[in-house]
């Protein structure tokens, strides 16, 4: 009687672990299957080189692209292997073994193309970057730049993009705030997709400095307008921040910024033709030599680096009113327009003096 009790007890302990693995079983390839069978969009999906596997998966389970996060951990573990980094496009219509597999071979089903975006240029370089780059003109790409309807949406969208930028005689809204960089884009991305992947990656620089934003008394158009400034007033000096103290002097003691960078923008010349006087007595609502701006320009003239972000951010606190930069780099401060003047002849007779 006992064996056939005991026996009994073996038996039924067989039954729960063979039903158990069983359900275990049925329930980990189920969780293994496709989300949706009939899902037709395409999501992009990124892996960064040496991202870890659980951190694909979890980042897998965000995207919606697979059904349970802990069964996609232990098909990883029980399938080691090197994921590729790349961009992918995947569907909610692959099984986990399906999308872990590309990742696992590097197959990326659309192409991508990396491009450059240069700090210190304007809008119209960034139409012509992205037109070399895609099938758009510089002529359909500088429209969506400009048009308003589509800014408008832009603004709703991001915090640091305020009605400032489609005051009157702003020439472009969006110029200084896509962030110059090297992207990796989808080859058949929209001109739309370009400009919000730009917005993107300015929202997350800015985002380490919200503290200082909310607490200056500038506008966040103000700033990133006297970023621009520092970005190519500075970008031959080694102190950005004692280029941004001294704009922030001039503007708190009512001088003006008097800097040839905001004429050049006004009067649409590139570098490497001289202003004339009529170009610098110019009155519009950039140009900071002329008379008629007593304080910062209407909007950037240019995209800042993130240098020069942080320069205008975290200023350096001095009393210095003038500053010149030499060829080499070195950045000479002064207090008087006297004393400026003296360094600036001084270094015209050396052949140390940056001329445009």
């Amino acid at each position: 009687m006992k064996k056939k009790v005991l026996l009994g007890i073996v038996l039924g302990i067989f039954v729960f672990l063979v039903v158990g693995i069983t359900g275990g079983l049925y329930l980990y390839n189920s969780n293994l299957k496709e989300v949706d069978t009939n899902a037709k969009e395409n999501i992009t999906f990124v892996v960064t080189a040496g991202e870890a596997a659980n951190t694909i998966v979890a980042n897998l389970k965000k995207e919606g692209l697979i059904k349970d996060e802990f069964s996609m951990k232990l098909y990883v573990k029980l399938h080691p292997g090197t994921p590729q980094a790349g961009t992918y496009v995947l569907t909610k219509a692959m099984t986990a073994k399906e999308i872990y597999e590309a990742i696992l071979a590097g197959k990326v089903t659309r192409d991508t193309t990396w491009v450059t975006f240069v700090e210190g240029k304007r809008l119209s370089y960034i139409a012509s970057v992205i037109a070399k780059n895609f099938d758009y003109t510089e002529e359909e790409v500088e429209s969506v730049l400009d048009d308003k309807t589509y800014i408008a949406t832009l603004i709703d969208k991001y915090d640091f993009l305020t009605d400032e930028i489609l005051q009157n005689g702003i020439y472009h809204p969006l110029e200084g705030y896509l962030f110059p960089d090297t992207y990796e884009f989808m080859s058949d991305i929209s001109i739309k997709g370009i400009i919000e992947t730009m917005l993107d990656n300015t929202a997350s620089k800015l985002s380490s400095y919200n503290e200082n934003i909310e607490s200056s008394k500038y506008s966040i158009h103000e700033l990133m307008t006297l970023a621009s400034i520092v970005e190519l007033e500075g970008a031959r000096s080694d102190d950005r921040r004692g280029v941004a103290g001294v704009f922030y002097n001039r503007l708190s003691t009512g001088n003006t910024l008097g800097s040839d960078v905001t004429t050049y923008y006004a009067v649409g010349k590139d570098f490497t033709v001289d202003l004339t006087w009529d170009d610098l007595n110019s009155c519009n609502g950039y140009n900071t030599r002329g008379t008629c701006v007593k304080g910062l320009p209407i909007g950037p003239i240019a995209s800042p680096s993130f240098a020069s972000l942080k320069a205008t951010l975290e200023p350096e606190i001095h009393d210095y009113l003038f500053f010149v930069a030499d060829k080499n780099g070195k950045t000479y401060f002064t207090k008087t327009n006297a004393e400026h003047e003296a360094i600036t002849a001084k270094l015209k007779r050396e052949g140390l003096l940056f001329v445009y």
